[in-house]
């Protein structure tokens, strides 16, 4: 698992390689990944958008941006934290992702960006 406080708010990651969903003979690689968003500041926040870079070690890049997260924008009032699953195909057995979330302060309506740490998702065949 990964972490990273960036504005009050902690972003944690930790990733898992999905066998049932992969076919490594057409390079066919599922992983899933879970985060969780703890909100440190004395407002609420509100999650409204996700930019993510996404990183096959056969050297495709891509980005993925769109509203919330898994289809919500989840409120985060002071000392909670949001948890969501997710999911990533890629082309080869190891992969890496790291972004930022747009995340407006709900009392004074201002946006500011929030990272998300880099993170590895790798096969476990591939470390051995």
């Amino acid at each position: 698992m990964v972490s990273k406080i960036s504005e009050g708010i902690n972003i944690s990651v930790e990733s898992y390689f999905q066998p049932e969903y992969s076919n490594p003979v057409k390079s066919e690689y599922m992983f899933a990944y879970q985060v969780t968003i703890e909100n440190n500041n004395i407002f609420a926040v509100k999650l409204l958008r996700r930019h993510w870079h996404i990183y096959d070690s056969n050297g495709i890049v891509r980005e993925v941006e769109g509203e919330g997260v898994v289809g919500v924008q989840p409120r985060i009032n002071p000392g909670d934290s949001y948890r969501y699953i997710s999911g990533c195909n890629l082309r080869s057995e190891l992969g890496k992702m790291y972004g930022t979330y747009l995340v407006e302060d709900i009392d004074s309506n201002k946006t500011f960006d929030v990272i998300i740490p880099a993170f590895v998702m790798t096969a476990p065949f591939k470390l051995n």
